[in-house]
């Protein structure tokens, strides 16, 4: 899916029962007997660090694309075609599905879609023109949808047509035979049914007055791009013009746009940095309806202020700041073995403390096209050996330990190890590069380098040839470069100081700047014609909504979340096998761990804290996508 930046906090004072009261978190009756009783009808939820939401319209570009803005925002309103994940596994949920499972045939080149029959709020039916109005923005505009990747094997590039068979059913066709698990699980998967009130150009036209949704597949190009301009500029993206801003966020919870949903719960306020709050759908036709009468999502700027909201009982559902933890993980977790939780913090006497598997992996992107160091960094991080140096200074049992207090794992590679799962190999559970200052400085200078440790190595040798630092690298180009990580968590600030300290002792010089998450994200977008940025992150990437985690979406050539542009062909060819084909994945898998298209990180566990009265929340979606509708209280 998503590059998901998670991290924690925010700062609030202890509030007593009668300022709940008039926050709303209670509701008051009296019996007859003229006693009290107290019951909690709201559940609030803490935000990541630093990472509200800032998008709602479903079909978005690779800046929007994270975790806050789909499972956590736009899934609650409106819901995917297909829903994956719940009761901590990351599989087909067909419960939740807005169709059945699809059917396969013509040797997996034709698929037959058929819907439950949902339905909008506005009364009209989740039908087949719903899924037709997606295809139809997916055909006219491919690359305005971050799920999309080149190389021919992406929908929509790949279907040759769509054809509505009834109102609840569908066919796609396509030019070639797929592996039906990674097309479920990577294509059909991105689909999000659109109502027909959004195909409008203009806010002063009658909702469905546009074309595009009715259109046949791929005919009405002309309306599906107004129609697509209007709904991305009410979202607060400019598609003629992607680097100008549009203040759209405070008419979210007004727009009559986004009043039409599908999903168990619709917005009734938000804000740029406020809470966003969400109301029961009242015409929400689907299964689990809520429990609550409230869910809120508040939003923090630091792991301290978001530690203070779980003291003082003002979230329901938060955080564990790391540098909260009083008791270490009794066992540590290795890659693939889940760890043993300690004690929670004292203060917390009313939370369960929850240990939190995403289905992710944690990197760091080098900028292959990189203009920095003068002209050197891009052809610097090429070299292989480089990339290998750095890798092995990166000593994640120890900041597993020391950073996150036992609370995370080695991750070696581009699949999760944790939860456990059938795609992870062998090899990926055993480090191919354990940390070594040695082999790093042997490396350096066995290509050329004057290594400085404590300063900042040079290159003395130019060329391409042995014992020489590489195609392009110019004579005293330096290896010295910078790093802008996400700011607010203390753990990442720590995890990218103590990287630094570490590539300082082979003189590799890493300068350290911090942003928030939009600043990180817009500052390493992908440059085909080369710009200045180096080294950015760090990367939690949320296998959602492309759960099958195959890769094309983040390591293939010329894909939108490959930020550094990273490419190989033997990379590429690996990954369309895994598509098309029931190969497995382990030989793509275990090429890119030593090939290192990216730094790997240590992946750390994330520790819920749920309110003791709260039930529903457990287990954990590993996909990070919520359920609210189960959660009630006690």
């Amino acid at each position: 899916m998503q590059p998901s930046f998670k991290i924690l906090r925010r700062s609030v004072c202890v509030v007593g029962a009668s300022a709940m009261v008039a926050l709303g978190l209670f509701t008051v009756s009296l019996s007859a007997s003229g006693a009290s009783a107290v019951t909690k009808t709201t559940v609030t939820f803490a935000e990541q660090i630093e990472d509200a939401p800032n998008f709602i319209f479903p079909y978005m570009s690779g800046e929007y694309y994270t975790t806050a803005n789909i499972t956590q925002f736009q899934y609650l309103m409106f819901r995917p075609l297909y829903w994956f994940g719940g009761h901590a596994s990351v599989v087909l949920n067909t419960k939740l599905s807005l169709a059945d499972a699809p059917v396969f045939s013509n040797n997996d080149k034709t698929v037959k879609i058929t819907l439950k029959g949902y339905t909008w709020s506005d009364g009209t039916p989740v039908d087949a023109t719903d899924v037709m109005f997606w295809m139809n923005l997916w055909k006219m505009k491919p690359t305005g949808y971050a799920g999309w990747f080149p190389g021919g094997l992406s929908m929509p590039t790949s279907v040759t047509g769509v054809k509505i068979t009834s109102p609840t059913t569908l066919t796609i066709k396509f030019d070639r035979s797929f592996n039906p698990h990674w097309l479920l699980y990577n294509e059909l998967s991105q689909i999000t049914p659109l109502p027909l009130a959004w195909t409008k150009a203009t806010s002063a036209a009658t909702s469905g007055s546009a074309g595009c949704a009715k259109a046949a597949y791929g005919t009405d190009a002309t309306a599906c791009k107004a129609v697509y301009t209007y709904l991305s500029e009410q979202s607060g993206y400019n598609p003629t013009k992607p680097t100008s801003k549009i203040n759209a966020l405070p008419t979210y919870s007004t727009n009559p746009l986004w009043k039409v949903v599908d999903g168990p719960w619709e917005l009734t306020s938000f804000a740029p940095t406020a809470d966003v709050v969400l109301k029961p759908n009242p015409a929400y036709s689907g299964t689990d309806k809520p429990k609550i009468k409230k869910f809120v999502e508040k939003p923090f700027t630091s792991t301290t202020a978001e530690f203070n909201a779980l003291v003082s009982g003002t979230v329901d559902i938060g955080y564990l700041p790391f540098t909260e933890i009083q008791s270490p993980a009794v066992k540590p977790a290795k890659p693939g073995a889940p760890l043993t939780a300690g004690k929670n913090n004292s203060r917390l006497t009313t939370y369960v403390l929850t240990p939190f598997y995403a289905w992710q992996v944690r990197w760091f992107p080098f900028n292959f096209r990189s203009n920095g160091d003068t002209g050197n960094a891009g052809k610097i991080f090429a070299q292989l050996y480089i990339r290998q140096a750095m890798q092995r200074l990166v000593d994640q049992t120890l900041y597993v330990n020391r950073i996150y207090k036992g609370y995370g794992f080695p991750a070696y590679g581009p699949v999760p190890t944790l939860p456990k799962n059938p795609y992870t190999s062998a090899a990926e559970l055993k480090n191919p590069y354990p940390y070594s200052l040695a082999a790093a400085k042997k490396l350096l200078s066995s290509h050329g380098w004057k290594v400085v440790p404590g300063g900042t190595s040079t290159c003395e040798k130019p060329g391409a040839g042995a014992g020489e630092c590489g195609k392009g690298i110019k004579k005293g180009a330096k290896l010295s470069f910078a790093l802008m990580y996400i700011a607010g968590t203390t753990a990442l600030r720590d995890l990218s100081t103590a990287e630094k300290s570490s590539w300082s002792e082979a003189g590799i010089n890493v300068s350290l700047s911090s942003g928030s998450v939009p600043t990180v994200v817009g500052d390493m977008a992908p440059c085909p014609k080369g710009c200045s940025w180096e080294l950015n992150g760090t990367v939690d990437w949320t296998y959602l909504p492309d759960i099958y985690p195959s890769g094309e979406e983040i390591f293939e050539s010329g894909a939108g979340a490959n930020n550094g542009l990273f490419t190989t062909a033997h990379d590429n060819t690996l990954i369309k096998a895994t598509d098309v084909s029931g190969t497995k994945l382990t030989k793509y898998e275990n090429y890119l761990e030593k090939e290192l298209p990216v730094i790997w990180e240590p992946e750390p566990v994330t520790l819920y804290e749920v309110n003791k009265g709260l039930q529903g929340v457990t287990p954990l979606d590993p996909l990070t996508a919520f359920t609210p509708t189960t959660y009630h209280w006690t």
